[in-house]
């Protein structure tokens, strides 16, 4: 079943026009997609959207902020009614707030669809033009930069190795199938271990086309 309508839609009276081009930045827990997403979304053309970043804002006292703070902190992925609904709400809030631009904007997605239920729940919002799959085939090295990452951005979610590794046992049976979702054409393998330039580089050469392709200048 289709989520409701986001709710800043309903606020403000204006029909989003879905879906939305959208691009998927993917990976294991570590591989640098939020690095990536960040440094995207200063380019003109890309806006970015981190789940993470999302669920970190929420209001521990809200309900939903109380659900995702339970599953994370033992490294499970919250509820896809949830999941979809706050993520659907946050974007619309953007589009309202004009810093999310659907018809200049590229969608990045960092965190989202993480199953292939979600994926089957966003279809009507986004469509998927590429999906980015950073890829890195040492679990520990991934493993030891999460431990960096909590150590600098006082990630209380990162903090602990037992939940870090579970975060990856979830990732291999629940969110590596949505690499089968989509088309093989669209997916694009990227190693990630370089240093960011080159990453972004290789991550150029695949969106720039998308963004010509879907937002043309006159």
């Amino acid at each position: 079943m289709a989520p409701p309508a986001p709710l800043a839609a309903k606020r403000t009276g204006l029909k989003p026009r879905y879906p939305y081009p959208a691009a998927l930045i993917f990976g294991v827990p570590g591989a640098g997609k939020g690095t990536q997403g960040e440094i995207l979304t200063r380019i003109p053309g890309f806006f970015h959207l981190s789940s993470g970043v999302i669920f970190r804002k929420l209001d521990n006292h809200s309900q939903e902020g109380q659900i995702v703070k339970m599953y994370s902190a033992k490294g499970e992925l919250a509820p896809d009614d949830v999941t979809v609904r706050v993520f659907l709400n946050w974007l619309e809030a953007q589009r309202a707030a004009d810093r999310f631009r659907p018809r200049e904007h590229l969608l990045l997605l960092d965190g989202i669809p993480r199953n292939i239920h979600q994926c089957q729940m966003l279809e009507e919002f986004i469509d998927v033009k590429a999906l980015i799959h950073l890829t890195c085939h040492d679990e520990e090295a991934m493993i030891e930069r999460i431990r960096r990452r909590a150590a600098l951005e006082n990630r209380i979610d990162d903090a602990s190795d037992t939940v870090t590794r579970r975060r990856f046992e979830v990732y291999r049976q629940e969110t590596e199938p949505v690499l089968d979702f989509y088309p093989k054409e669209v997916v694009k393998n990227i190693e990630s271990t370089g240093i960011h330039a080159e990453v972004l580089l290789e991550c150029l050469n695949y969106l720039v086309p998308v963004l010509k392709e879907n937002f043309p200048r006159d």
